[in-house]
């Protein structure tokens, strides 16, 4: 199968690509710094007809390295346009020329805050969201609304984390950590579901062999874990110092609504579906925070 993958040099794609080689598939690059704008129409849909492809994967994102949770709506400008224009062009494109498959790039943690882990059938946290946060929620829904009217699959990603992730030994999260940058916020009762980057890639390959397969679909670890418990894990693993301990309402004034929401307001996602459907099991079953770091 020819493969068409916008995103290509992503954290996603250089986990997809090799992959794809391996298990019988032809890849084929499309990202900036290949010269293809997703934002450009004629310029997607002149690559989309010259690789005439049997799949059209779209992984493209374009999240800084460091987020600044107060400024979170600007640092993800771009990748909401990605996830709206961009997808709109990629999938017209297909469209136009009758490629069979089309997968996107959707998240397992935008989730209307409730109890439990959240399955498919949860609706996005469209109303009520933070408003720094919900720019990037509309994009989502838009980007899963346009993949699910062309016949095609979303996969939702949990926090990514492996090699050239925020949670990697020189990522983001790390460097944070070990700065003393990174405080336990309230109770910390946000619930993260992760993903590994080979996971992710696994569950894209299973969902090539599986056209039939719609809709949208956590691919996600099996046990989700509250911040409470990894993030002095992680400082541990680092040999870093334990993380403050942050009230409320001073991180409120430091990182916004959204920072203290990241903390305390995120839902863990349940893969169970994924599982049946892709026949699909993550190598890495919850997050070791000591395996990223020891890279």
């Amino acid at each position: 199968m020819r493969v068409l993958i916008a995103g290509s040099t992503g954290v996603i794609g250089r986990a997809l690509v090799p992959l794809l080689a391996t298990t019988g598939h032809e890849a084929i690059g499309l990202s900036r710094s290949q010269g293809v704008d997703l934002l450009d129409p004629a310029a997607v849909r002149k690559a989309v007809r010259q690789a005439s492809p049997d799949a059209v994967l779209h992984m493209a994102t374009a999240i800084p390295a460091q987020l600044n949770p107060a400024k979170f709506d600007r640092d993800f400008a771009l990748t909401n346009r990605l996830r709206t224009e961009g997808v709109r062009n990629l999938i017209g494109a297909a469209t136009e020329i009758g490629v069979p498959r089309i997968i996107t790039q959707g998240v397992a943690f935008a989730y209307r805050p409730g109890e439990g882990h959240a399955n498919e059938d949860v609706p996005l946290w469209t109303e009520g969201a933070p408003k720094k946060f919900a720019p990037a929620v509309e994009a989502l829904a838009s980007l899963e609304r346009q993949t699910t009217e062309a016949g095609g699959l979303v996969l939702r990603f949990g926090h990514l984390h492996g090699p050239g992730t925020a949670f990697y030994a020189d990522g983001s999260f790390p460097t944070a950590i070990r700065a003393g940058r990174m405080p336990l916020v309230g109770e910390g009762r946000s619930v993260f579901s992760f993903t590994h980057t080979h996971d992710a890639a696994t569950a894209i390959i299973a969902a090539l062999d599986k056209p039939n397969v719609t809709g949208a679909l956590n691919v996600v670890d099996d046990e989700p874990r509250p911040i409470r418990d990894w993030l002095p894990e992680f400082a541990r693993s680092l040999g870093a110092p334990a993380p403050r301990r942050l009230p409320v309402w001073l991180a409120r004034l430091v990182v916004g609504s959204f920072g203290v929401v990241f903390m305390n307001g995120l839902r863990g996602a349940d893969n169970a579906r994924a599982r049946l459907t892709l026949d699909w099991r993550p190598r890495h079953a919850t997050f070791d925070p000591a395996l990223d770091t020891a890279a």
